[in-house]
């Protein structure tokens, strides 16, 4: 659980980050640090969180969801309708025209 909240904070902070550099870039400041420090900043913690989450899923601390290409489905059609014998009485009646 630890480990989750840990990531949920990081991702926050690399939504920050992300959100500080349209603000310099917007802005256009000719002092302080350039938008591309806070880009950086934001791939650096996002490769960050990546490898926590493939560390913490190596070591069972998380558990991922399985992925669609290791389950295998099997469909079995079966057929509901049954056919009904016809005689001569359920036979549609053909339609008459009426020449006049």
């Amino acid at each position: 659980m630890l480990i989750k909240i840990i990531i949920i904070f990081l991702l926050l902070f690399i939504i920050f980050n992300l959100f500080r550099a349209l603000f310099l870039m917007l802005k256009n400041p000719s002092d302080g640090k350039p938008m591309s420090f806070y880009l950086g900043r934001r791939v650096i913690f996002s490769a960050i969180v990546l490898l926590i989450i493939i560390v913490a899923a190596q070591l069972g601390a998380i558990k991922l969801n399985r992925t669609p290409v290791l389950t295998t489905h099997i469909q079995i059609q079966i057929s509901t309708t049954t056919q009904h014998r016809q005689n001569a009485n359920t036979k549609p009646l053909l339609e008459m025209q009426n020449v006049a």
